[in-house]
């Protein structure tokens, strides 16, 4: 609709900064009704940042482009690109998470892919007694993370690669084709009561201890070590819902 409208300016022979400034406000006006802030940046940004880059209001150096790549290939180094993206765990996505798998005080508590330190700010709402690590590929994000969360123990390293045996917990919000190796790795290096918690996504492998539910509807799926197989018949499935 934005673009509409700066077409239909541009046809009617309108100053083009006219075009510009409406097409943004409608814009902004359409991102309210996106479900979250980062939604509701990326609309109202979208129009700006697109007439920005497609040079209708004029070219763009050359090293504009050359900045843009350099800082995403910061955020996402190429290996990173075989993991999930950025997606922010929601504030307030783990608040029962306490409830479901209760830890004791000082446990160790690992955030895998941890980017700028989202999960880990819910994770310390759910467990503010716990040791709190985070573990991010990205040096930029890592850092990010480091100064947002002070109070935790971030570093730069590969999840894959890092020993989860320490860990009464390791939290994932990964892509759904990262799971199946978070699986293996969890079932050779998770101790037994250790969990293993995925939002969103489920490790369709197994059979979860337990499914919790974000305040959006997302599922948090919960599963505690020894892992039990999907179409298990022993056990039981709590199931809560906010």
């Amino acid at each position: 609709m934005a673009w509409g409208l700066y077409l239909a300016l541009h046809h009617a022979v309108a100053p083009p900064w006219i075009g510009a400034l409406l097409g943004t406000v409608v814009g902004a006006a359409l991102s309210i009704v996106a479900a979250t802030p980062m939604r509701r940046l990326l609309v109202a940004a979208g129009f700006p940042v697109s007439l920005w880059a497609s040079g209708a209001v004029g070219a763009l150096p050359g090293w504009a482009w050359l900045l843009a790549l350099t800082l995403l290939a910061l955020a996402y180094p190429l290996r990173a690109w075989r993991d999930a993206p950025f997606f922010p765990t929601p504030a307030g996505a783990l608040d029962e998470l306490a409830r479901l798998a209760p830890l004791p005080a000082g446990a160790a508590v690992l955030d895998a892919g941890c980017g700028l330190g989202h999960g880990l700010q819910a994770l310390r709402r759910a467990y503010p007694q716990a040791r709190l690590d985070g573990t991010e590929w990205s040096r930029l994000l890592a850092w990010l993370a480091r100064w947002r969360c002070r109070w935790a123990h971030v570093k730069r390293g590969d999840l894959w690669r890092q020993d989860w045996a320490p860990y009464g917990l390791v939290y994932l919000f990964q892509r759904p084709e990262s799971l199946p190796r978070a699986v293996a790795k969890a079932g050779t290096e998770l101790a037994p009561g250790a969990w293993l918690v995925s939002l969103e996504f489920e490790a369709t492998e197994l059979k979860p201890q337990a499914v919790g539910r974000c305040a959006d509807g997302r599922p948090v799926w919960l599963y505690r070590q020894p892992f039990v197989p999907a179409g298990h018949l022993g056990g039981r499935e709590a199931t809560v819902r906010r």
